[in-house]
């Protein structure tokens, strides 16, 4: 019976690691900085205790979570001859990645609904998101991201695995894992589909049909009025594309290109968590403007120590 698994990673060329190596490593430095960057400027600000700011925080800790369950290990990997990892620590991986991945498609829908909130009923935007809503609305958003990897896994924890034991990527998720199984993986194969292919792509139509209602009711505002909204919208839009583009391919596809689909597994885990934070402070001047305040109260607080 087989007691780990070797990952194949995307290329045995000597420069090739060299690069991705490096790549990996600066992405998930500027990961980590960036989202706390994001974290700790609205806890620390008061002008952005609002909702949108309250999820946009929750975001980015649910996008560094997410790219620390692989990031370590694949970098960790370029200087091992064989990139090997346990059963279980394989599983935990896939419980974690899926579980934070569940969440995030959830906190999107909940900065949706603000939007919504904010552009189309503005009078009863203090009374409908209250805090007690917005803890309620992330809540929801990790609780539907348990379910998700609590039942993608009931069905696999179990299976037989006697070989092979390559899985042809650089980090565990289940729809490589099981196709190592020593059976028939056809119902769970359908199964993944339906699972995570049906809860991406309702999340992403939900969405889509979300921001073409806000954007048809912010064109029949004066420009003055829509310009900011229109701003804060376009970044939204965005990140909702670059969160679902490749989680679309990947588990709602039934035919998967290998090469592309381990690509998109590394754009999903790596890229799209630093890009998140770069949107959403370069189109919003409140965010910038409260970086360059704590900024200028670290300087002081250097300079009078």
């Amino acid at each position: 019976m087989v007691t780990e698994f070797i990952f194949l990673g995307l290329s045995n060329s000597q420069e090739l690691q060299i690069f991705l190596f490096v790549f990996l490593f600066v992405f998930y430095v500027a990961i980590v900085c960036g989202n706390l960057l994001i974290i700790i400027t609205v806890a620390s600000d008061s002008h952005l205790h609002y909702p949108m700011y309250f999820l946009l925080a929750k975001l980015s800790l649910t996008d560094l979570c997410l790219s620390s369950v692989t990031a370590p290990k694949m970098i960790a990997d370029f200087f091992s001859k064989h990139k090997v990892i346990s059963i279980k620590g394989c599983f935990a991986q896939i419980f974690l990645l899926h579980f934070f991945g569940g969440s995030e498609l959830v906190i999107l829908i909940d900065m949706a609904f603000d939007r919504y909130i904010a552009i189309c009923n503005p009078l009863r935007y203090t009374t409908v998101m209250c805090g007690n809503v917005c803890v309620g609305l992330v809540a929801a958003a990790w609780g539907t991201g348990f379910l998700h990897s609590v039942s993608q896994l009931a069905f696999a924890v179990n299976l037989p695995f006697c070989g092979p034991n390559e899985v042809d990527s650089l980090y565990c998720d289940l729809p490589r894992v099981i196709k190592l199984a020593c059976t028939d993986t056809y119902r769970l194969d359908i199964m993944v589909i339906a699972n995570s292919g049906v809860l991406t792509l309702c999340s992403f139509v939900f969405l889509i049909i979300s921001y073409v209602i806000i954007l048809v009711t912010i064109r029949q505002r004066p420009a003055y009025q829509s310009s900011k909204a229109l701003s804060t919208l376009t970044a939204h839009i965005t990140v909702v594309l670059l969160v679902f583009g490749p989680c679309i391919f990947i588990y709602a596809c039934p035919f998967p290109i290998k090469s592309l689909d381990k690509s998109l597994a590394v754009l999903y885990s790596v890229v799209t968590p630093l890009l998140n934070p770069i949107i959403y402070t370069l189109r919003n001047k409140d965010m910038k403007t409260a970086m360059k305040q704590l900024r200028k109260w670290n300087v002081n607080s250097r300079e009078k120590s």
